[in-house]
């Protein structure tokens, strides 16, 4: 079987909760590879986009109705993503650090690879 079949095949039968805990380990990786880079590097950039994307789309399912999660829960990351945003345009400007996008996924991973009991 080739790489690529078994990365496929490997997307395919892992839970949505390993789905999200790999994507975010990818784009914090990605982040902390351009965190010291110029602001207005291509890479910088591309990381800071993906990131956006992750958290607009985490935005957009706990805003529909007929999502699972506890609305505390579905509040707290709508708050986040709304947090995200405004941090990446900070970035963009020049004038915050990718520090504290890191360190915010590092949470929500470790949030994900908790196991729930039972």
């Amino acid at each position: 079987m080739s790489l690529q079949a078994y990365n496929r095949t490997q997307r395919v039968t892992e839970n949505p909760r390993d789905t999200e805990y790999r994507l975010f380990a990818e784009i914090t990786r990605q982040l902390m590879k351009v965190k010291d880079q110029p602001r207005h590097d291509r890479e910088v950039i591309d990381a800071l986009y993906r990131n956006r994307r992750l958290w607009s789309t985490l935005l957009s399912d706990c805003s529909r109705e007929g999502n699972g999660l506890p609305e505390a829960i579905r509040a707290s990351i709508i708050s986040l993503s709304i947090w995200v945003d405004k941090q990446s345009s900070a970035i963009m400007r020049g004038g915050e650090s990718i520090e504290p996008l890191i360190d915010i996924n590092r949470t929500i991973m470790e949030g994900l690879a908790q196991r729930p009991a039972g």
